[in-house]
Order: structure tokens, then sequence, then C-alpha cells
């Protein structure tokens, strides 16, 4: 099983302090969520805890802008972590109701894939809230976005 490691806070001069997701997620259920995506998927510890603490920081982006209708859109590897998220509900509405102020964040995932710039964007979103944002997991951004935008959902 995976060890929670403490990451430190890292301080750029421009936008100042980034948060890792890991520092919110208590360390039990990361090491759990970790050890799902190892089981579900051909990750190793390292990359299980890369995907799943973007998918963190898109869903806790996405309850802080709660309301504004921005059609914010996870890359397809980042959708693996939110879906490891999302999928352990009793967690996922612990954190509902620490982060988004009780209200439920629904998945409202539309059929078609977009090419439209919004997994970026989203990045970039996330990035300006002060979350670590591991690029390289964004990179899939052509065929992206399944989710229906312009609602409270993700």
């Amino acid at each position: 099983m995976a060890t929670a490691v403490a990451t430190p806070l890292v301080t750029d001069p421009t936008t100042g302090p980034i948060r890792s997701a890991q520092e919110v997620v208590p360390a039990d259920l990361w090491d759990k969520q970790v050890g799902l995506l190892m089981r579900d998927y051909p990750y190793d510890s390292v990359m299980a805890a890369r995907v799943l603490g973007q998918g963190y920081a898109y869903l806790l982006t996405a309850m802080n802008h709660r309301g504004h209708a921005l059609g914010l859109a996870p890359s397809k590897i980042v959708d693996i972590g939110v879906h490891t998220i999302i999928l352990d509900t009793v967690a996922y509405a612990t954190l509902c109701e620490r982060f988004n102020g009780g209200h439920f964040l629904h998945h409202v995932p539309d059929v078609d894939f977009k090419n439209d710039g919004s997994v970026l964007r989203t990045a970039d979103l996330i990035a300006a809230d002060g979350w670590e944002v591991d690029l390289p997991l964004w990179a899939d951004a052509a065929d992206c976005g399944p989710c229906h935008p312009g609602n409270d959902s993700h």
C-alpha cells in the first residue's frame, strides 16, 4: 500500500503558495484511493498519486467556483482520478460537505468529447486557485471534457 508523504509547500514569487491536494485529504483515504488506482490501472504508486492529486485539485476547484457556469473539464487521465474519488461515495459526500458548502457536486457526463480548449482553461484555473498542476497529465486535451457545460456539475 502507498504511504502518504507530506508534500512541502512550494512558494512561487509570482503566484504565491502552491497547495498539494494531498494536504486536504486524510492520509488513510489517500492511501486507499492510491491503492484503488493501482488495482484498477497499470499505475505504480507514484503515477497513482499524481492522477489522484489532479483529480482532487480539479474537484476542489470546481467546488470553489460553484455557480459560476465555467464549463470546467478534466483531461482523460485526470478524469480517472475524479472517478476514483466520486465512486468512493461516503468519502466524496464528506468532501462535498467540507468544501462545497454541503452541496453535492454532481457528475453529469456528455456522450461526445469536445475539443474547445476547456481542459487547458480548467488547468489554468486550478493553478490560479493555488493548486499544484501536473501539466503532463493535462496534455491529452485534444479530445476531452465529456462533462456537461454551464451547470453546477463536473
